[in-house]
Order: structure tokens, then sequence, then C-alpha cells
């Protein structure tokens, strides 16, 4: 049975598990986007949003409570600075997770969790840049070659 089982408890002992959080919450703040198994990477979503949230208001009982979470004074400073600008206007969502294969030595699913704010492939500002040049699958030929290709085609249809 499940009963009051909220949430993945990952193999390890409680210590453990928050110390895990801790570390991958602090190296997610400071690199903005990590890549770790699929389990981990959505444990670490329902324990970070919170904390984002709570950087929204840049209180000193909202800065105590981050830093009793994370216990790193400069993923406190980044959390309540750029990453909180960043985040301002959003209601919630601040973190996507995408699933990147399978893992090589156990077969563990992978996945990469970012910031949404801080890519840019992903937001309107990315798709706007310039225009790449479409490439054709099929025997499409390039001017001078479609040129000196039809010219053979007219001649044989002229003879006859």
């Amino acid at each position: 049975m499940r009963h009051g089982k909220k949430h993945n408890h990952l193999g390890r002992q409680k210590g453990h598990r928050v110390a895990l959080l801790r570390n991958l919450s602090i190296s997610l703040v400071e690199y903005k986007r990590i890549n770790t198994t699929l389990a981990k990477a959505k444990a670490l979503r329902v324990f970070i949003e919170p904390l984002i949230t709570k950087a929204k208001t840049n209180s000193t009982h909202s800065r105590r409570t981050v830093f009793s979470n994370l216990q790193n004074k400069e993923a406190v400073k980044e959390l309540f600075g750029p990453i909180a600008e960043k985040v301002a206007d959003r209601p919630g969502g601040y973190l996507r997770i995408i699933k990147t294969g399978v893992r090589k030595g156990d077969g563990a699913e992978t996945a990469m969790i970012e910031f949404v704010d801080y890519n840019t492939a992903y937001s309107a500002k990315g798709k706007t840049g310039g225009k790449k040049s479409r490439r054709s699958r099929r025997g499409k030929k390039s001017g001078a070659a479609a040129a000196v290709a039809a010219a053979p085609a007219t001649q044989s249809n002229e003879e006859e």
C-alpha cells in the first residue's frame, strides 16, 4: 500500500535524499541546465519550484526560508537576483524537463532539466532570428545544373 507516500524516495534515506536534492538545486541555479535521471529531475522540480516562487518576493523572511533549504549563499544570491527578475511575471512552471534517452551503463532514463526563461531556442526571440535556407531532399538541381540537364532533354524532343 502507498499510504502517505507523496514523493519519490529515490532509494535513499531522508538525510541522503535531502542532501541530493540540495546539491542538484545548487547546480541547477548555478548552471541553469543540468543532466540527470528522469526520476531525480521530477523530484527536483517539486523541490525547487516553491523556492523559486519564494524568491520572487525579496524579503528577509523569504531569503531565510530559501537559505534553510539550499544552505548555499551564492545560490541564494543568484536565485534572488537574476533568476527572480526573469521569472517575475511567470505564474509558475519555471522548469522544463526534456527526456534525453537511456544511460548506457544501467539503462536508466535520463533527462535534462532547465529554466524555461534561460533557453532562447524555445522562446519567441530565438525563433525570429536569422532565416535558414531550406534544404531539399530530392534531386532538385541548382540553376546551372538544371539548365544543363534540361538542354539535352529539349534537343531529343526536337529531333523526334
